[in-house]
Formats: C-alpha cells, sequence, structure tokens
C-alpha cells in the first residue's frame, strides 16, 4: 500500500446523486439541479457521476434511472455517467441490456452499469414493480449472468439484445453486505460498497473481495470503490447545520415515513427521541460520513482512505440548498487538488 498521503492525491473521486426533492420542492426542479450539479462536478474534474434506484419514495425522484442517466449523460461531455445501482430484481435483464446498450450507443465509452440485488423499496413497491415476487435477491447470480450472455458476442441464447450486444459496458456489482463482494470476486468485476449507510460491513467485505478475487477478461486486479456521506462547508458549525437535513432523512426511514428532503434544523433533540437518535448516528457514524469545514474534511477523508485503502470513492451530499451542494463538491475538489 503507498504512503495515505500518495493515496489521497492520486484516488479517483466520483459522485452518487439521489436527485433530491426538497420540502416544496418538485422532481422538475431535482431535475434541473442535478444536472446543474454533474455540469459543475465535471468541470472540477470528478471521474463519475452515478444515480441510484429507488421507489416509493417522495424524497428521491431517481426511479427512472435509465432516463436520467441519459439526460445527465446528454448535458455533459466527458465524465462517466452511470447507475449505483440498477436493482437487478427489479426488472427483466432483457431490458436492461436494451436500455443501457442504448445509452452505450448514444454515449459511446461513458457509460456504467452498476448492478445491486436489493429492491430499493419496499415489499408492496416490489410486488408492483415485478408483478410477482417470485423471483428475487437469491436469483441475482442467475439474472446477472442472464445479463452479461445479452452483452456477449458469443452467446447462444436464442434472444438477443439489440442494442446491446457486443458492447463493452462496465457491470460494477454494489452491496451493502459479502454476497455481492464475493460474487464479484468470483466473476472478477469491480465492486463498489455502500460504506455511507452499511459503515460497519465495509472493512469485512472489502476484505472478502480481495481475498477471493480471480482475475477476469475485464479486470485483472481487484478494483473496489467504496461510498461516503460527506457534508463540506467553509466553517465547522455551517457544515453541521447543513448535516441535519440528511440526519431528518434517515430519520423519517427509521420511522417507515420517507418524506422529501426538510431544509437544515437548529435543534434535532426538538424532534427525535433518544433511540431514534441512537439509531440515526449508528447509520451515519463518523467513519462513513464526514461533516465540516475543509480542513477536517481532509483529515477525516485521508483516515477513511488509509483504512479501507479504496481505489475509488463515490460521494453522496445530500443538502438542501444547492448553492451549498455544490459548494461542498468545491471544497472537496480543492482540498484533492
Amino acid at each position: 500500500m503507498t504512503s495515505s498521503y500518495k493515496q489521497f492525491q492520486q484516488v479517483p473521486l466520483s459522485v452518487l446523486d439521489l436527485a433530491p426533492v426538497i420540502e416544496g420542492g418538485t422532481a422538475e426542479e431535482a431535475y434541473k439541479n442535478s444536472l446543474d450539479l454533474a455540469q459543475h462536478v465535471e468541470k472540477l474534474g470528478f471521474h463519475r457521476y452515478w444515480l441510484a434506484e429507488h421507489h416509493n419514495m417522495p424524497g428521491i425522484a431517481s426511479s427512472a434511472t435509465s432516463v436520467l442517466i441519459g439526460h445527465i449523460a446528454g448535458a455533459t461531455k466527458c465524465i462517466r455517467v452511470g447507475s449505483g445501482g440498477i436493482m437487478l430484481p427489479n426488472h427483466a435483464p432483457l431490458v436492461i441490456a436494451e436500455q443501457f446498450g442504448t445509452l452505450e450507443s448514444i454515449y459511446p465509452g461513458r457509460i456504467d452499469l452498476g448492478l445491486g440485488r436489493a429492491p430499493g423499496s419496499d415489499q408492496a413497491t416490489a410486488r408492483a414493480l415485478r408483478r410477482t415476487l417470485n423471483s428475487g435477491a437469491d436469483d441475482f447470480p442467475e439474472q446477472l449472468e442472464e445479463l452479461e450472455n445479452y452483452f456477449s458476442r458469443d452467446s447462444f441464447q436464442p434472444v438477443k439484445a439489440y442494442p446491446g450486444t457486443g458492447l463493452n459496458i462496465p457491470i460494477w456489482l454494489l452491496g451493502s453486505s459479502g454476497f455481492s463482494a464475493r460474487l464479484a470476486a468470483q466473476k472478477g468485476l469491480p465492486f463498489g460498497f455502500a460504506s455511507h449507510f452499511s459503515p460497519d460491513y465495509t472493512l469485512p467485505a472489502l476484505r472478502i473481495y480481495r481475498e477471493n478475487f480471480e482475475p477476469s477478461d475485464e479486470l485483472q486486479e481487484p478494483y473496489a470503490m467504496v461510498g461516503v456521506n460527506i457534508v463540506a462547508a467553509d466553517t465547522q458549525e455551517k457544515a453541521e447545520w447543513l448535516a441535519t437535513s440528511q440526519q431528518q432523512q434517515f430519520l423519517s426511514l427509521t420511522r417507515g415515513k420517507p418524506t422529501k428532503l426538510k431544509p437544515p434544523l437548529d435543534n434535532l433533540d426538538q424532534i427525535w427521541t433518544p433511540y431514534e437518535k441512537a439509531a440515526v448516528e449508528r447509520t451515519l457514524n463518523s467513519s462513513s460520513t464526514i461533516v465540516g469545514d475543509p480542513e477536517t474534511v481532509k483529515q477525516k477523508l485521508k483516515k477513511f482512505l488509509k483504512e479501507t485503502e479504496a481505489d475509488e470513492v463515490i460521494i453522496h451530499s445530500q443538502i438542501f440548498y444547492h448553492e451549498d451542494r455544490l459548494r461542498s463538491y468545491e471544497i472537496i475538489a480543492e482540498m484533492m487538488d
């Protein structure tokens, strides 16, 4: 392993966007903000811009993930755009192959296909998406193999993906536990871990991936991208205030009542119980959620990189005010320059 400083300077930075819909706002405004953010981080030198599939959540507008990927890719020039991720059990693999074959054909060399095996929703929503729950997360390896065959020129499947067949679209496996880590290792694929909401399993999952990795035509050595929440501001006080919006969002999920992204609060103790506070802080703990002024963020991100030895970091910044979200990514880019 290289020194933490050298690794800190060289590690690629990427963006994970959920197209947040703020309280009092609309999905239309969320898409305009996402487009503006994508163009902004492209100029700052960020490597990828990924969007995540979620459903039945009023504060997240990235449910039609493939459509939004096309929207972002069409308004940017060189940044890679992809899914972080597509929840494959929700879809017929052929449909995903055709969608991403179309995207790759329009924006060649810029599209990533990150795949997850969770539904990205509750059971009722999963049933509405699939019409049946006969297939699920346990069928993910077979669904993945079917999807890979649609992209292969040498597939003997009677059904082909047009467009899709023969296209080189990087497939990533994403996860928050050891299952996808082991599968990514067995198949020799890049792996993305959702440390930003599953911090306790980060190091065990990365260990499983690296220790079991088998080289493939796609990848000769393991490549791990790790998610982290970052809220950066010019002062520590402002960063901590801005971060209360994300804390409120996780509080609403803890209560089983997701909401739009709420504005910052001066005192969260007015709205949550000690149990709820502990639950939110357990998810957004200091190892995977970094909040602070430039120097604080720099030191904590260095520590995060040293602990995880991540090959790449994907940053999620759930911030209510759009101008503050832009500034947060500016601060991150400046300290890595």
